[in-house]
């Protein structure tokens, strides 16, 4: 029986202490990876993606954690910089670092690469245009992506998440808010968050040899929030 643990993988977890970051580094630590977790963004520096996978060295999985706090901007006044800010945090630094890691996994014909994305691709929310359009561009690129890459034995597929705990989008301010307990109640069909471990568990199935026969799929994680 193929096993979902990841005793002895090495993976490469960018943006580490943002969004899911802790949360996946600990679990993926637990499930028996050695986990090489790089905290820099990478909005600024094109090169900073291959540098950080030549140093990485060998890479059996590779995760796109790539964060940002949403706007909420009204679509008539989503100006340039923030449209290029978005992108240029969330989509830009996905082809790069593929390209850098492909060539190892290609040579051993083997390899996983998991997205943490956004269930905001799926199902539309008010005031969201900007983050929604650029995780949108991630979904599809792990779609067309994912078909090319399934013959070299790499599996490439996303998570696309929502009502998921983490830092960066549901502090204790925003849990602890009567209006956001209510919009739990009233959204989300699960009544709660997903918990952290509860999404970075599912992350470690994925990247696990026991999930071989998946092709550029999407998997949403929202308590049901993206089902409605």
């Amino acid at each position: 029986m193929l096993s979902t643990r990841l005793d002895g993988k090495r993976v490469l977890l960018t943006q580490s202490r943002e969004f899911m970051g802790p949360a996946l580094l600990e679990t993926f630590q637990a499930l028996g990876a050695q986990v090489i977790a790089d905290e820099r963004p990478l909005d600024q520096d094109p090169l900073l993606p291959q540098e950080i996978v030549q140093a990485a060295g060998q890479v059996d999985v590779l995760l796109l954690h790539l964060a940002l706090p949403a706007p909420s901007t009204p679509a008539g006044e989503i100006d340039d910089v923030e449209w290029r800010t978005v992108f240029a945090h969330l989509v830009d630094p996905m082809p790069r670092l593929v390209a850098a890691v492909l060539p190892q996994m290609m040579a051993r014909r083997q390899g996983r690469i998991l997205l943490i994305g956004s269930a905001a691709a799926l199902r539309g929310q008010k005031r969201t245009g900007s983050y929604s359009a650029a995780r949108g561009a991630q979904l599809a690129y792990v779609q067309a992506v994912g078909l090319e890459l399934a013959s070299f034995g790499i599996q490439f597929n996303a998570i696309a998440q929502n009502f998921v705990d983490n830092p960066t989008y549901y502090g204790a301010e925003v849990q602890a808010n009567p209006r956001f307990q209510e919009r739990l109640k009233r959204d989300v069909p699960l009544g709660r968050l997903v918990s952290a471990q509860e999404d970075a568990n599912y992350a470690g199935y994925l990247c696990s040899d026991a999930a071989a026969c998946f092709v550029g799929q999407i998997f949403p994680i929202s308590g049901g929030w993206a089902s409605r």
